[in-house]
């Protein structure tokens, strides 16, 4: 810690103090009752014999004898006073000749003989008045620095032992080569200026959360070796008005000293939105902040070195003048990775990972799309703390697979307690996904299906693309929505009911089928487009939305999205009806062993049982088997226990 913030943060306290010791010193003399007497009056009582006991302190300077004692028939908080010669003969005999009377005699030394003592009596008191005039004067001064500051820049200047490269974004191949050309100007501007080149003043990073803009943009300045000054976006609005714009032209002022250099500006959105838009008008500070932006970028000066990078993942909502060709010249998506990126962004994060021999992050990146790079990161420090926690010392596939539930759906509520009625209608619903599944041709492949209530869900069902697509055919939609209706028609066909559990399977399929419709063209309303991708009501886009159909046609697109979903589901009927014997095996062995992996579930469909049980595995073993062995070391109750509460208890 800072010894002067230790200094400063101990000065108050000791302001306090004192004013308590005064306060103190305060009260205890005003409760204090002095009588002083008289010479004579003093002699009187001592010659009476009625003092009690009597203080002297000499006083050589004055030639007198201070006494201070007590009386007979005086109260606790009651004392005299008085001055006596130093030439009277009486308090001579008392204190040279030791005549002491009935009475207790204290002598103490003249003060004033002391020079420490007259300096601290004498000065101390002023300087530390001096001292705290002095603090509070300073406390002052600082605030109003403070307050002079307001219009400075916040932008930091990214130090060496930060450094980031390429080295460390991991995937990213089309970005990494997008940027290199901001690197080369840097270092070779002449090469560039040769040819008439300009180099693009500014580069736009945007994409999903997670997917490494941030990072991206450091490993710029790191490989150019420049400065790099990086700041929020929310940084430049304050209260006052004029003061982001202020900020703006400091932190250029600071970039053109320093010229080249790059500006990194994460969150652009939060002072880049569209000018003029909104339900309440237009925000004052904010729009000059980025008025003063956009002359900064390209207005009337030149900023020749200065590079702007900036990062959002709202592209939509920034405004027209900040994305035209020199400012924003340049505007580089950053997408989720594919398996390829996925794999390399693994290698990155598993680098201090010990992972169990069998475990190939090729299989883990096949296993995991639509995974962002911060997702990735996050999967295998889950998987680590789960390895830990349960005192193993390798990470295995069973710490993955929790990993990755906890990170899809959170983690599992192994204490949630549901009757047996409810975990077979949860076991079909998840089986007759899985049925669905295994038996479309181009359907996704299943991965994992577990009754385990997470999150909302009592269960569910991981299945990933065989292969990753850049587009869906109609058939793969449809394929989607027949899989996403097979919980409820399994219900429907085995138990003759319908349960409220597939409320997020039909809102998913309904959103598909009116895409399919109003979107992409995939009905018989032929290739029209009668919707838009849904702007954001804060930028009033969509208050009071125009219709772009007559009634009649929303008639026909509500016929179409229901032939869609019923033929869907027809299908789905079809096949579970087809597969009973399938769906049955799938829903006991989810009975029994409440997670099934795509290994034992392959297994299953081929040889009809799951395959032998490894006794050194009990996350893999049965309820029935986990209970046998339960009863074999004694433990109570062990009937009426989950499979969570089975494993907690054998590895104890």
């Amino acid at each position: 810690m800072n010894k002067k913030t230790v200094k400063k943060g101990l000065l108050p306290y000791v302001f306090i103090l004192l004013i308590m010791l005064g306060i103190y010193y305060f009260f205890n003399v005003m409760n204090q009752k002095i009588n002083v007497l008289t010479y004579n009056e003093f002699t009187d009582e001592l010659t009476k014999g009625k003092v009690e006991e009597v203080e002297i302190t000499p006083r050589d300077r004055a030639k007198t004898y201070e006494l201070r004692g007590k009386l007979e028939g005086y109260k606790e908080s009651e004392s005299f006073f008085v001055r006596v010669p130093l030439s009277d003969e009486v308090m001579k005999k008392i204190i040279e000749e030791n005549e002491v009377q009935n009475f207790k005699l204290t002598t103490i030394a003249d003060p004033e003989s002391s020079s420490l003592l007259l300096v601290i009596v004498n000065v101390l008191p002023f300087l530390l008045l001096i001292g705290f005039a002095f603090f509070f004067f300073s406390r002052q001064m600082a605030g109003n620095r403070n307050s002079m500051d307001f219009g400075k820049s916040k932008a930091k200047l990214n130090s060496d032992k930060n450094k980031v490269t390429f080295k460390d974004v991991a995937g990213l191949k089309e970005e990494k080569e997008e940027v290199k050309e901001l690197i080369d100007f840097l270092k070779n501007p002449k090469r560039f200026q040769k040819l008439g080149a300009r180099i693009p003043k500014g580069v736009l990073l945007f994409g999903p959360p997670g997917t490494g803009k941030t990072l991206l943009a450091k490993a710029v300045a790191g490989e150019a070796n420049v400065p790099f000054y990086f700041i929020s976006g929310s940084d430049f609005v304050e209260l006052f008005v004029g003061v982001g714009a202020s900020r703006v032209r400091d932190m250029f002022q600071q970039a053109k000293r320093n010229a080249p250099c790059l500006i990194f500006i994460d969150e652009i959105d939060a002072v880049g939105r569209q000018r003029g838009t909104g339900l309440g008008g237009g925000h004052d500070e904010r729009e000059q902040t980025l008025n003063q932006l956009l002359t900064e970028m390209d207005g009337f000066g030149a900023n020749e070195g200065i590079i702007i990078i900036a990062a959002t993942n709202r592209p939509d909502v920034l405004d027209p003048a900040l994305l035209r060709p020199g400012r924003f010249d340049r505007q580089v998506t950053v997408n989720l990775p594919d398996v390829r990126g996925r794999e390399e962004i693994l290698a990155v994060h598993a680098k201090n990972k010990v992972l169990a021999e069998g475990i190939t992050l090729q299989n883990l990146a096949k296993r995991t799309p639509g995974f962002s790079g911060a997702d990735l990161e996050n999967l295998l420090n889950e998987a680590a703390l789960l390895a830990v926690r349960r005192n193993k010392e390798k990470i295995t596939m069973s710490e993955i697979d929790e990993a990755t539930d906890r990170v899809l759906m959170g983690p599992a509520k192994t204490s949630h307690k549901y009757s047996e009625n409810d975990r077979k209608l949860v076991a079909y619903h998840e089986a007759g996904h899985a049925v669905i599944g295994l038996k479309l041709d181009n359907a996704n492949d299943v991965q994992k299906v577990t009754i385990i209530p997470r999150g909302s869900a009592g269960g569910y069902n991981m299945m990933v693309p065989s292969e990753e697509k850049l587009c869906s055919t109609k058939s793969d939609l449809l394929e989607q929505i027949t899989g996403l209706l097979g919980g409820r028609t399994a219900e429907e066909v085995v138990f003759g009911e319908i349960t409220t559990g597939a409320h997020n399977d039909f809102e998913k399929a309904t959103k598909i089928a009116r895409a399919m419709v109003t979107e992409y063209g995939m009905s018989d309303l032929g290739p029209l487009q009668f919707e838009q991708q849904e702007g954001s009501v804060f930028l009033g886009r969509d208050y009071n939305k125009s219709q772009h159909f007559s009634n009649e046609v929303a008639n026909e697109i509500d016929m179409e999205m229901r032939k869609i979903i019923n033929n869907c589901h027809q299908k789905a009927t079809d096949i579970i009806k087809e597969n009973q014997d399938l769906l049955k095996l799938i829903a006991d062995a989810l009975l029994e062993y409440e997670t099934l992996t795509k290994e034992q579930i392959d297994y299953l469909v081929e040889n009809g049982k799951m395959p032998e049980e490894d006794e050194d595995n009990l996350e893999a073993m049965s309820i029935t088997k986990l209970r046998t062995l339960a009863k074999e070391k004694g433990i109570k109750n062990y009937s009426k226990m989950s499979k969570a509460e089975l494993l907690k208890e054998l590895d104890q």
